[in-house]
């Protein structure tokens, strides 16, 4: 016969251990992390492939590399928009959708008999990129308890580093092999597969409800937040980083092959390379430099600016350049993750949502005007001097940096340690 306690213990267990027993979901994150490798392949496989695309379109390595700009500026202006008129659609129903236009955008670009009808495809990938970026890491969070959501998070986004480390390079080894245009089939066809694993093993997770015109109307505005400024600031610096990242790494194949002599078939190698690299400097930046993103920041900035600046001067000495280029990778693989901790460190939690958003955005601006502006440098004064155009808008990027720590050590001194206000402001200014 059943003790009677057993019964009162079974029924005093809180309904959230209850669910912590429930099984990590490990084939929703990695089919989501698979998703988000295609999308960020798609986006970036004109950086290896600018000599092909250029040769058979008769258009200049420059105006290929625009491409890049015209997907990123897609994503800026159209993401918001996009996510509030298909926010009645279920989540698991809209990344399946969006994997299918990519899926199109992908072959357009492979059949498109010009130029513009390539710019026209990308435009109708970027328009799918946007919307796919506002809501996969939410998604990834409503898969798995609160405890659990950086777990996850980084799960899912460890697919965009996968992009760099084997997308990329093995897209670049392919169009080398067998045309440009095969790549973009190719891509276009694991996008239908992967729409297929979302079908299969992603979970459907509820939609949120929206409040009803009632509660809206009641809802008192909330006092400004103390640490808008300081996200203003992450941002900026954000979008410099990668204004000055892009300047370069869009250019990446033409500048291995004309000023360092690597020669077309190593250029898929160098960037399987640098993914790798990439990939080391996003283990160091979270297993060293996590509690203190400011400072590994700040490091990893400065070993940017110092291996690009030797990757330019060196680029008669092809070992040594590529040693820069190496040490360029692993630096750079440091800084998304770190600025990314930066911004959750800096904002109060009322405003994270928001901050993460306009960061997305600053990160794509970054994107697009990195290309624009190395287009310009590329077609004007030469493909040379892009590496120190990089370096210049680094140094700007540290000065505001090491300005926004010293005021946020300012205000740690300054600001008492009890009440509302200490939430609001990070205590940590490293």
């Amino acid at each position: 016969m059943r003790h009677p306690l057993a019964t009162h213990v079974m029924t005093v267990i809180p309904p959230s251990i209850v669910r912590e027993t429930k099984p990590f979901p490990w084939a929703g994150l990695v089919v989501l992390a698979a998703a988000v490798f295609l999308s960020v392949t798609s986006e970036m496989i004109p950086t290896g492939l600018l000599p092909e695309m250029s040769s058979t379109l008769r258009v200049s390595q420059a105006q290929v590399g625009l491409l890049v700009t015209v997907f990123a500026f897609t994503v800026v202006i159209t993401s918001t928009s996009l996510t509030a008129l298909t926010r009645r659609f279920p989540r698991h129903v809209l990344i399946m959708a969006v994997l299918v236009v990519l899926a199109i955008s992908n072959v357009l670009t492979a059949v498109a008999p010009d130029f513009g009808m390539v710019v026209l495809s990308r435009v109708i990938g970027g328009l799918a990129h946007g919307l796919f970026w506002s809501i996969v890491s939410a998604y990834a969070g409503h898969l798995v308890p609160k405890e659990q959501i950086g777990r996850a998070v980084s799960i899912v986004l460890g697919g965009g580093t996968l992009a760099f480390v084997f997308g990329v390079p093995l897209g670049t080894a392919g169009g080398h092999l067998f045309g440009w245009r095969l790549t973009f089939v190719l891509l276009a066809a694991l996008m239908l597969v992967g729409a297929a694993l979302i079908w299969r093993y992603l979970p459907v997770v509820p939609r949120i409800a929206r409040p009803t015109r009632a509660k809206r109307r009641q809802r008192t505005r909330p006092p400004r937040d103390r640490t808008i400024g300081a996200v203003a600031i992450v941002c900026i610096v954000t979008a410099l980083i990668m204004i000055g990242h892009y300047t370069v790494y869009t250019y990446v194949a033409p500048f291995l092959i004309d000023q360092m002599d690597a020669g077309s078939a190593a250029v898929a190698p160098l960037l399987f390379v640098y993914g790798i690299a990439g990939a080391i400097g996003l283990v160091i930046a979270g297993s060293v430099f996590g509690p203190r993103p400011t400072l590994g920041l700040v490091i990893a900035i400065v070993v940017t600016g110092i291996s690009v600046t030797a990757m330019g001067l060196t680029t008669g000495i092809l070992w040594l350049s590529i040693a820069a280029f190496f040490l360029w990778g692993l630096a750079f693989g440091m800084l998304p993750p770190l600025l990314q901790t930066r911004l959750l460190h800096t904002a109060s939690a009322r405003i994270r949502d928001t901050a993460s958003a306009f960061y997305t955005t600053a990160f794509n601006v970054g994107i697009g005007g990195g290309a624009l502006l190395g287009a310009v440098v590329f077609e004007t004064i030469g493909l040379g001097y892009l590496p120190f155009v990089y370096v210049a808008i680094l140094i700007v990027a540290l000065v505001l940096l090491l300005a926004m720590r010293r005021r946020g050590r300012r205000r740690s001194r300054s600001v008492p340690t009890t009440g509302s206000v200490q939430v609001a402001e990070p205590a940590n200014p490293a």
